[in-house]
């Protein structure tokens, strides 16, 4: 089921301010919050009012949002090993990260939150929300960059935190990293921040991903340029391409121009949710030779002039 429109899901108009943003997310968590709302579908109603609000409450998330729509606001070491994170929320070396929860499309923060923490967050109930803040550890932020593969396909690495000795000294957490996540993506991993009275804050990491040698992704589709020769372009042929997923074998029909798009379904990114997967796209680049001989030239005259092709025929200057 296609997912409405962010601005439609809070009832609101396109260009609501802040705080209109914020009374309206504020009203449906009131009404659909599980706290309060048992009914059939209600859950599912607090879930996309709570993915809308995350959206349009971020500023960049929302530009991205406007322009893009839905597909908008979706150089470390190898994984597999640890990466330490000291007491401030610096990356102290190892490898790449994972985590637990990804915020913003996919169960954002809000969405594991009572309806009390909600409204608290939000400016209900202030001498409340004070005391909680005071209670609570301090949240930590780093950044951390993925292979474009692992980031594709997903893949399970540790992380450790290295914490005062008062605090119980390093503690190390596997963490599964679902295929599909995106270029700066906000991550959370819940009580690992650090420490307060009552309990911990969260280790929030803003995600990067390394660019691939010849991979291209756009929202969940990927690319990546094919050339051929001449003469596979004019007769067609069947070329080896690479995927995410390893090669296969593709048919260029005959007489492909240059940038012609053949389209492999269901070998682009698959959404974290695992709920669909895009495609990949192989964009056709000729080739020619860079030098030919005496031979490969006459040929090529004589097929000039046996064709009587002309390229710009149908050119817009024409």
């Amino acid at each position: 089921m296609a997912k409405r429109d962010y601005y439609e899901v809070l009832g609101i108009k396109r260009d609501a301010n802040e705080a209109q943003i914020r009374s309206a997310y504020r009203k449906l968590a009131r009404k659909f919050h599980p706290d309060v709302n048992k009914a059939p579908g209600a859950a599912d109603k607090f879930k996309e009012a709570t993915e809308a609000y995350e959206v349009l409450s971020d500023a960049q998330k929302r530009g991205m949002y406007d322009q893009f729509g839905h597909a908008g606001p979706n150089n470390g070491p190898s994984p597999g090993g640890e990466a330490t994170y000291n007491w401030h929320g610096r990356p102290g070396g190892g490898a790449a990260v994972g985590f637990e929860e990804i915020l913003g499309g996919f169960g954002g923060g809000l969405s594991g939150l009572s309806l009390e923490e909600i409204l608290q967050s939000l400016g209900g109930g202030r001498r409340g929300a004070r005391a909680q803040a005071r209670s609570m550890g301090a949240d930590l932020e780093s950044h951390l960059t993925l292979d474009f593969l692992d980031a594709v396909r997903g893949t399970t690495t540790s992380l450790r935190l290295q914490r005062p000795e008062a605090s119980g000294g390093s503690e190390s957490i596997t963490v599964r990293i679902p295929p599909g996540v995106s270029e700066g993506g906000r991550v959370r991993i819940r009580g690992k921040g650090a420490d307060g009275a009552a309990a911990r804050g969260d280790l929030y990491i803003v995600l990067h991903i390394r660019e691939h040698p010849y991979f291209r992704r756009e929202g969940d589709d990927i690319y990546v340029d094919v050339p051929i020769g001449l003469a596979e372009a004019a007769l067609g042929a069947k070329v080896d391409v690479p995927t995410v997923d390893g090669m296969t074998t593709v048919t260029i029909p005959p007489g492909s121009p240059s940038g012609r798009h053949l389209r492999l379904r269901g070998k682009g990114v698959a959404s974290p949710d695992g709920s669909r997967r895009g495609d990949q796209y192989a964009v056709i680049r000729i080739v020619p030779p860079p030098k030919l001989s005496s031979r490969g030239a006459e040929l090529l005259r004589d097929f000039n002039a046996a064709e009587r092709f002309d390229p710009r025929a149908n050119a817009p200057w024409k």
